[in-house]
């Protein structure tokens, strides 16, 4: 989805400017001469574009507070940054007071505006988001929160507008993950059941003997286990709407009263005396072929008709790379977001990479696949090696793996030489690798056991020796510890007789 900037300046030159600057991040613009032809858009229908305003306070006739005091009665959530060549504390603190969420100086650098520009998208996409997540929880979500601008959506969205506007039973049919469940909720929140309840029931996961009862109800007593009376998904949702997910994977004799409901209006808990009336929106949704399923005789025909008055065909995410971008920011920014990372976006070869991916778990596939990629991205941006699972089942595509650390070389030991006899082999510094505590220091044995601490410290008291060529007082140096010290423990190895220092070492 492509991102606008208004930017309201009088000075074409510098207009121009940050036109510029702007784009160069990414980002599209529209301009405004003044702050009438500002209140002109934002009172359009381009306004819906608008994702940040980038505002002068300083304009004849109509200026920057004169265009926050209009936005601030229409209730504009669009985040703006003023500029203004006066940086006085005065000035700043009353456009704050008037709605602006961040100010620059006059002139801008593109360090600053970048800075603030991302900032400001952030928060707002945020925003967007958490608005769009008690949208779904009041009921209230409608097709306009959707993330859905690609032509294959179009004929989808409009189906459901239509079927919004009666009480027509729906059934919404599409592959596993496409958001068919979404598309129930932006019915119910275009119809007149807005803001009532929505009872969603996946029957694919409920126990076969418990269907009845979860669907109905139950009397209290009427089978063993109902200890008290239980009011079922029916009379849950009467009043609002019933979305039963997976509609196919209901039982056949439970289908017969799923069809009685229906014709009916009423239902019958177990072990109830009376019928119970009820009023309900149903929409139902199923991944598989159902008239394939009438024909095996795995559900009902007459139930199937019933069910299928107003069909809408979702269409998978392979079939809308439209919808692909839009999706994978939408994700990042909420996922970044959870997890306190600082990730800006998505680089390129991975955007591209994730467009020629075949998706078949997908929408919901490629929101988990970018909630690991964000926990595993170490940048500012998501690249290939962040997603090495897709990588490998994509041609011309391959996440590189950091090589693993490279162990040091073996050094070469002269001590021996030095100390005129043969180390015993145990604690010759040829065989010290990198898996232990400091430099070419092995801190376990080869039978897997940690070694004892004084056996590592003559290690590291012979290969400073033989790194520092027996300088006493560098090897003293660099091991933390006193000369006289470091003589002490060279002669408790037996490591006499070396020249360290133009002296002799007397043991």
């Amino acid at each position: 989805m492509k991102q606008y900037v208004l930017i309201v300046e009088d000075d074409p030159a510098q207009r121009r400017i940050l036109e510029e600057m702007i784009k160069r991040l990414g980002l599209e613009t529209m301009t405004a001469e003044g702050g009438f032809a500002a209140i002109e858009i934002l009172d359009s229908p381009k306004a819906e574009k608008i994702s940040a305003m980038l505002l002068d306070l300083v304009m004849p006739e109509c200026d920057g507070m004169d265009v926050l005091l209009h936005m601030e009665k229409k209730s504009s959530s669009i985040p703006v940054i003023v500029q203004t060549a006066q940086g006085s504390i005065e000035t700043v603190v009353k456009a704050m007071r008037a709605g602006a969420d961040d100010f620059v100086v006059k002139p801008v650098s593109p360090e600053r505006l970048k800075v603030s520009l991302q900032n400001l998208l952030k928060v707002n996409a945020l925003t967007t988001e958490v608005k769009r997540l008690q949208k779904k929880a009041d009921g209230i979500m409608t097709f306009d929160d959707l993330i859905a601008s690609s032509p294959a959506m179009a004929n989808v969205m409009h189906l459901g507008r239509r079927a919004a506007q009666s009480n027509i039973p729906i059934l919404i049919e599409g592959e596993s993950g496409v958001g068919k469940e979404v598309i129930a909720r932006a019915i119910q929140g275009e119809s007149e059941r807005r803001g009532r309840p929505l009872i969603t029931v996946n029957c694919g996961a409920i126990p076969e003997n418990l269907v009845e009862s979860i669907l109905f109800g139950h009397e209290k007593g009427s089978f063993t286990g109902a200890t008290s009376k239980h009011i079922g998904k029916f009379q849950e949702a009467s009043g609002g709407t019933l979305f039963l997910d997976e509609v196919g994977e209901l039982p056949l004799d439970m289908q017969v009263k799923l069809l009685r409901a229906i014709q009916e209006g009423e239902i019958d808990p177990v072990g109830s005396k009376r019928p119970v009336q009820v009023d309900i929106r149903l929409i139902s949704a199923t991944n598989r072929n159902m008239i394939d399923m009438v024909k095996e005789g795995h559900f009902r025909e007459d139930l199937y008709y019933r069910l299928n008055v107003f069909p809408i065909m979702v269409p998978p995410l392979r079939e809308r790379p439209e919808d692909m971008t839009n999706l994978v920011e939408h994700f990042v920014t909420r996922f970044a977001a959870e997890e306190g990372r600082k990730i800006r976006g998505i680089h390129p070869d991975a955007a591209q990479m994730l467009q020629q991916y075949e998706w078949p778990g997908n929408v919901r596939q490629l929101e988990n696949t970018v909630f690991r990629a964000v926990v595993l991205c170490d940048s500012d941006f998501l690249t290939i090696s962040d997603f090495p699972q897709i990588a490998a089942l994509v041609d011309g595509f391959e996440a590189e793996v950091p090589a693993a650390p490279v162990a040091p070389a073996p050094v070469e030991s002269n001590v021996s030489a030095m100390i005129g006899g043969d180390l015993p082999q145990t604690h010759s510094t040829a065989g010290m690798v990198s898996d232990g505590v400091g430099y070419g220091i092995p801190a376990v044995t080869e039978g897997g056991h940690i070694r004892k601490l004084e056996d590592v410290e003559g290690d590291m008291i012979r290969l400073a020796l033989d790194r520092y060529r027996g300088h006493m007082s560098e090897v003293a140096r660099k091991l933390g510890i006193g000369r006289s010290t470091l003589y002490r423990k060279v002669r408790d190895l037996g490591l006499e007789d070396i020249e360290a220092d133009g002296h002799a070492v007397n043991g």
